[in-house]
């Protein structure tokens, strides 16, 4: 009988050795993660309106620029912003636009015009491409509002100047606004609502662009 003990590991003793080893690693790379940011509960919404010009909408042969549109600090925001009552403003909790209120309508009317096929081309302004006509907006609200109804309405109401670039006249201004009932209280049916909003509101500045003048 050999009087000492075999030292060399066994087959057993190796594999146990080796998920040990696995388990230390895989905590070791578990506590790593710790120092990573924690996931955000925050909701982000991205409206994405379908807007349709209708087939008497007049085709022009210029370009059009449309810089960012204009808006006051507490507009100028990815916050959805609530009234529930004259004289206040909050926002809604956990969510937010994708982009900022001035961006969504920007973007929003730059995809609408150029889908349209009535004109040869339209851009942001310092795109480098010479147009010559600019429609230069005032975004002087963008909320879902309880004041008139009780219940939240996407409002949204923009001042519209279209300006002629080479003698920079104003030749048109026009106020458009929206108010497009929420079909529920949530955040989601709300920005549901705010898509329709940006429908119409586009509906009817696209062909008010591009009537004769």
């Amino acid at each position: 009988m050999n009087r000492f003990a075999d030292i060399r590991p066994s087959a057993h003793r190796l594999r146990a050795a080796v998920r040990a080893l696995a388990c230390v690693f895989a905590a070791g790379l578990l506590a790593g993660c710790s120092v990573l940011p924690e996931r955000s509960d925050l909701r982000l919404f991205d409206p994405q309106p379908q807007i349709v010009v209708a087939a008497d909408t007049p085709q022009v042969d210029w370009q059009l620029a449309i810089p960012r549109p204009h808006a006051d600090t507490t507009v100028d925001s990815a916050r959805i912003l609530v009234r529930p009552e004259p004289g206040e403003v909050q926002v809604y909790k956990g969510a937010a636009w994708t982009r900022s209120t001035p961006d969504l309508v920007q973007d929003m009317l730059l995809r609408a015009f150029a889908d349209s096929g009535r004109l040869p081309g339209v851009s942001r302004r310092g795109d480098g491409v010479g147009a010559e006509y600019v429609l230069l907006l005032d975004l002087r609200t963008f909320e879902s509002d309880y004041t008139a109804t009780g219940a939240p309405q996407a409002k949204i109401v923009i001042g519209a100047r279209l300006l002629r670039a080479r003698d920079k006249r104003v030749v048109a201004t026009r106020r458009f606004e929206s108010a497009v009932a929420s079909e529920a209280t949530d955040v989601a049916s709300v920005a549901r609502a705010f898509e329709r909003s940006l429908a119409a509101v586009g509906g009817e500045i696209v062909p008010w662009v591009l009537q004769p003048r």
